[in-house]
């Protein structure tokens, strides 16, 4: 949610609340409306999706105590008149909030961060503004000092054996990075950039608007600090171009489907001497056409006939590793699992998962001849299964 929404949106209105209310009536009404709205009831209805929408924004704000207690402030100070440019005989233009928070919606940021007002608290901003954009931490100081680098996400397809056993793949990726040309100065090469003379180099630009100061990114140098008067030929000026790399991905053993890999440090690098981002790996992997998985267990189904259901057999089968022989007890129902250890994923620590495998009786679908003779001398030769219960039950619905 933007700081702007925070200004435009009356969460109290949304949810039918005085800003008096308590928690609990907040809770109840927003109980009340989502039970109403949810598009559970009110399938294909845009109208109500969008204030169910609503309301859940509006009571993510106020039932959180803190951020309740902000956007009351916010509301307060802008809907009092505070910020209107040249207020002091009250017929200054208005404010307008974009002015404010267009300085403070800089991408990036460590993960976790708070991102209503482009990663800065509401405090961070009121105090950056009340010292002309110059707060210990704040978006300005952040803007001249070291600046970390952006995360990359990328996805990788890998063969299922290949994430059973672990593999290293070599990962292309195309990402920026400093110009080798200028080495980031964004200066044609045997010169430097000066600094920008309407800033003094600070990159920022400050003028009282009444009773305060505001501060704003100089025009000259784009917020830079410095004027580059001949240009890189490579980057443009820029300091930075589209680099191709090659980097060598370990994927453990026993990566599954979906799972996330992170590799500190290797994404995009640093602005001014600051730490590179990160890079996140998204991890597919292609169903093999025998074995499934389950956890750090491999699964098999095998097809076995009547005859080795009901006499026994040495089952030989495949794994990953090469064949193995399971023995089939006399009598095996169909859905009867066998269990070859150690046969599964391996982990690092020397853990290791089983091959489980599924025997699955085959009933042929007709006999005839000598086959069909034989089989019905074995039933005459084998007593019927026990229907006891069954047959019971039969006979008192005949009564």
């Amino acid at each position: 949610m933007s700081s702007k929404d925070w200004l435009e949106k009356d969460f109290y209105a949304v949810l039918g609340v005085n800003r008096s209310a308590s928690p609990d009536e907040i809770k109840k009404a927003y109980r009340k409306l989502a039970r109403d709205l949810h598009p559970d009831r009110n399938p294909d209805n845009k109208e109500a999706e969008e204030k169910f929408k609503a309301a859940s924004e509006a009571y993510d704000v106020l039932a959180d105590d803190k951020k309740r207690k902000e956007y009351d402030e916010m509301r307060s100070l802008f809907g009092s008149g505070a910020f209107r440019r040249g207020a002091r005989g009250g017929g200054g233009t208005q404010f307008d909030p974009s002015d404010l928070f267009g300085g403070f919606s800089g991408a990036g940021g460590a993960p976790g961060a708070d991102r209503r007002f482009g990663g800065s608290g509401f405090s961070d901003i009121f105090s950056s503004i009340f010292s002309g954009g110059q707060a210990a931490g704040g978006p300005a100081t952040a803007r001249r000092g070291p600046q970390r680098g952006r995360d990359v996400e990328t996805e990788v397809t890998l063969d299922f054996a290949q994430a059973v056993r672990g593999t290293t793949l070599p990962l292309t990726l195309r990402t920026p990075g400093a110009c080798d040309t200028c080495h980031g100065s964004g200066a044609k090469p045997g010169t430097t950039p000066r600094s920008c003379p309407k800033c003094h180099g600070t990159g920022l630009i400050s003028s009282n608007q009444g009773s305060f100061s505001f501060s704003e990114p100089c025009r000259d140098c784009q917020g830079s600090g410095s004027i580059v008067d001949e240009k890189c030929p490579e980057c443009r000026g820029s300091g930075g171009v589209t680099k191709t790399r090659t980097i060598n991905v370990r994927f453990p053993a026993g990566v599954a489907d979906g799972q996330r890999i992170r590799l500190s440090g290797r994404g995009e690098p640093g602005d001014r001497g600051g730490p590179a981002g990160d890079l996140y790996v998204q991890v597919k992997v292609r169903p093999d056409d025998l074995f499934g998985r389950s956890g750090d267990d491999l699964t098999l189904t095998v097809p076995i006939s009547i005859a080795e259901a009901v006499l026994g057999a040495d089952l030989k089968v495949p794994t990953l590793d090469g064949p193995v022989t399971l023995r089939v007890p006399p009598g095996t129902p169909g859905g009867r699992k066998l269990r070859a250890r150690g046969k599964g994923v391996v982990r690092k620590e020397g853990q290791a998962g089983d091959l489980i495998v599924t025997v699955d009786v085959q009933i042929p679908a007709g006999v005839t001849g000598e086959a069909r003779d034989l089989l019905e001398k074995f039933a005459k030769l084998t007593p019927p299964p026990a229907r006891d219960r069954i047959e019971a039950r039969l006979r008192r619905a005949a009564g």
